[in-house]
C-alpha cells in the first residue's frame, strides 16, 4: 500500500469514528435506545466469546474469535475492556516469544 492509499485509510478510518461517535453520543441521549444498544452489544459480544470458547479445542482461531468478543464487551462494559487489555498485551507477548524462538532457529540453522 502506498502512503497516498494509507493517508486515504486513515481518512476514511477516522471519518467513521468520527460518524460513529456521534451516534453512540445521541443513543446515550435516550435511556430506553441506550438499554437496547448496550443490551444488543450484550448478547453479540457474549455469543462471540462462547463460540470462540467452544472453537478453542478445534484448529483454527478459537482464541482471537474469543478475544474479539471481549473487545466487542469492551466498547461498552468496563470490566471487559479491562480483560481485553490484560488479554491484547498477553497475545501480543505470546507473539513476541514465537517471534523470537522462530528468529533463534534460523540463525542455528
Amino acid at each position: 500500500m502506498d502512503a497516498g492509499a494509507r493517508r486515504t485509510a486513515g481518512n476514511v478510518a477516522a471519518g467513521a469514528r468520527r460518524v460513529a461517535g456521534g451516534a453512540r453520543e445521541r443513543i446515550r441521549s435516550v435511556p430506553a435506545a441506550d438499554r437496547v444498544y448496550r443490551t444488543g452489544v450484550g448478547v453479540v459480544g457474549g455469543g462471540t466469546v462462547l463460540l470462540g470458547l467452544a472453537l478453542i479445542p478445534l484448529p483454527g482461531p478459537g482464541s482471537l474469535i474469543a478475544l474479539g468478543g471481549v473487545a466487542l464487551l469492551g466498547t461498552e462494559f468496563e470490566p471487559a475492556r479491562r480483560v481485553s487489555v490484560k488479554a491484547n498485551a498477553a497475545a501480543r507477548r505470546a507473539a513476541a516469544a514465537v517471534k523470537d524462538r522462530r528468529a533463534r532457529r534460523r540463525e542455528q540453522a
